[in-house]
């Protein structure tokens, strides 16, 4: 339990000892400083229940406050409302139990089992600006999921099923003809076959598929005849896909590395195949499934929808399946290997309908417990600064590789040439690069579009992810400055900055709660940048090194020390790097 929890338990009890019941009292920062750090406001609802007046019981409660030594200026503000300040005996002394463990200041939760369904990556396609929202952001949540107790499991879910492979595969066809993959008759090990292509190859090779099948009829049927081949396992095509999806897959795995995103599960749409028969099974014992112009449906409509909501399409007419199809397969598959209490999908907000279809689909012919929740988290899009999707400067769609670069050769400017010799800047940029694009990725509320601004994000100054790496390098060194000087206690926090960084320290588990709650990681980036800026406005205040009070020059320490570990948990989160130096 949190020391802001356990604060507020107390002040429960108080407020009970003062003779009125309260069930979930509220301690909340104050907004006026001059009246006190923290607000207490359950006097006027105390007043409907015991018929009194709120200040009343105002005073009644004030009277035991001023007894406790913990609390100093207890004063009512209008009608009722209790302000009250923490000593700073106190505050000190709850820095120091923060300080000891880091866990002490943050409220693990009841551990669930959670798959986390973000990445998205399509196999022999070139990753998009998109991908980076979805990567980003559900890496993230999961990182802060299990920094509060819980066990999860990433699922980068290929898009590795379906036409555009079956294009791609058509197309290697029609350029390399002699690859024994066609020969019909060929007997040997496709595994000792030299594949004469690259992932580069593939991701022109897509593109390339797709406007023929779009201008010529029969290349588009024979695309329908390779597809419905490689979903029949046919030798050959069967075999000759898998090593396209191992190709492809290397190089989404290498992208996502430089972004510090790792996935424990690398499953495709493909790996819900296995599932299809067994699903329809359960739809049409369940009688469910309607049919429509040779289509399999499923009407998920309810009495109180307000917006048109169109049947999930099963099966279609030519007897393949759906998009949605394999989503439902695909929650079968998970709640068959892995049990979980919860589902998440992250993905572009685009796909609200898409999941809802799904999500309804799979209540309605149970395929999890009621209990299990399935919940979509939808993101808006990266734009440029004309206010849409980001492109490059020829209008074409943004690759992430070239957004990484863009980002890169701009960081590259800015780090410092006498501090970081010169066969370690690339490396040093890069890693700032990638920090620089995460955090105004993860900034902005993860619902709306925004605008990214190469060189805004990737300043040394600001709100943005270079400044939080630099003071984060800054702290640091402080430390390894003073490494021979004691760093043992806090006995005093002197300054108005001083204790304004307690009391936001106090306040981080509330934000790691209502973060996971809402799924949303704007105001960690906020906390995080506030923490920062507020331990920067104290190091310009104070000379730490040469401060000849020795207890306050302790104080200041372990102050520092204990914001730079807050510092690397929360930047970990976020899934930044701090290099050793820039």
């Amino acid at each position: 339990m949190s020391i802001i929890k356990e604060l507020t338990a107390s002040l429960k009890e108080i407020v009970n000892n003062a003779g009125y019941e309260v069930e979930n009292l509220i301690l909340q920062p104050s907004g006026r400083k001059d009246l006190g750090q923290f607000q207490i406001n359950d006097a006027m609802p105390l007043a409907k229940k015991y018929g009194k007046a709120p200040r009343m019981i105002a005073e009644d409660i004030a009277k035991l406050l001023e007894q406790d030594n913990r609390f100093t200026n207890i004063n009512i503000a209008g009608p009722g409302f209790i302000n009250i300040t923490l000593t700073d005996e106190y505050l000190s002394e709850l820095m120091n139990k923060i300080s000891e463990d880091l866990n002490n200041n943050i409220d693990k939760e009841q551990p669930k089992k959670i798959v986390l369904d973000y990445g998205g990556a399509n196999v022999a396609k070139a990753l998009h600006v998109g991908h980076l929202r979805s990567a980003n952001i559900g890496e993230a949540l999961k990182r802060l999921a299990r920094l509060l107790g819980h066990e999860v499991l990433g699922d980068a879910h290929l898009g590795d099923y379906g036409r555009p492979l079956g294009l791609v595969v058509l197309e290697l066809k029609h350029m390399y003809p002699e690859l024994p993959y066609f020969d019909e008759s060929y007997e040997g090990d496709y595994s000792e076959v030299e594949l004469p292509i690259t992932n580069a190859d593939l991701e022109k090779i897509y593109p390339l598929a797709s406007t023929k099948a779009k201008e010529d009829e029969a290349y588009l049927e024979e695309g329908r005849e390779v597809t419905a081949k490689i979903q029949s396992y046919e030798r050959g095509y069967y075999d000759l896909w898998k090593r396209v999806v191992e190709i492809s897959k290397a190089d989404i795995n290498k992208t996502y590395k430089e972004l510090n995103v790792d996935f424990e599960l690398w499953l495709g749409e493909s790996d819900s195949a296995e599932y299809f028969e067994e699903l329809i099974k359960i739809f049409e014992d369940k009688n469910i499934i309607v049919e429509s112009e040779g289509a399999k449906i499923v009407e998920v409509i309810k009495e109180d929808d307000k917006a048109p909501m169109p049947p999930l399409l099963l099966v279609k007419s030519n007897g393949s399946v759906s998009y949605e199809t394999t989503d439902l397969a695909t929650i079968l598959q998970r709640k068959k290997d892995y049990n979980p209490d919860e589902i998440w999908y992250c993905v572009d907000g685009r796909q609200d309908l898409h999941f809802e279809q799904v999500f309804r689909a799979a209540r309605k012919a149970e395929l999890v417990d009621e209990n299990v929740v399935l919940e979509f988290i939808g993101f808006g899009t990266m734009n440029g600064k004309d206010g849409k999707p980001f492109k490059t400067r020829d209008g074409g769609v943004m690759t992430l590789k070239s957004l990484i670069e863009l980002v890169n050769e701009e960081t590259l400017k800015r780090i410092n040439p006498e501090t970081v010799p010169e066969e370690e800047r690339a490396e040093v940029a890069k890693t700032v690069a990638i920090a620089a694009l995460k955090y105004a990725d993860l900034l902005p509320y993860r619902g709306t579009d925004y605008i990214f601004e190469v060189e805004k994000f990737a300043d040394l100054e600001g709100k943005t992810g270079p400044y939080l790496l630099y003071s984060t390098i800054r702290m640091k060194s402080l430390l390894n400055k003073a490494k021979e000087l004691k760093q043992e206690r806090i006995h005093t926090l002197k300054g108005e900055t001083e204790t304004e960084i307690a009391l936001t320290i106090l306040n981080l588990p509330i934000v790691l709660t209502r973060s996971l709650e809402t799924k949303t990681l704007n105001d960690i980036a906020e906390y995080v940048y506030k923490l920062t800026s507020l331990y920067n406005k104290f190091y310009a205040e104070n000379k730490v090194l040469v401060e000849e009070n020795k207890e306050l020059q302790e104080s200041w320490l372990v102050l520092t020390k204990l914001v730079y570990d807050i510092n690397n948990v929360l930047l970990d989160v976020l899934g930044l790097k701090v290099p050793e130096k820039m």
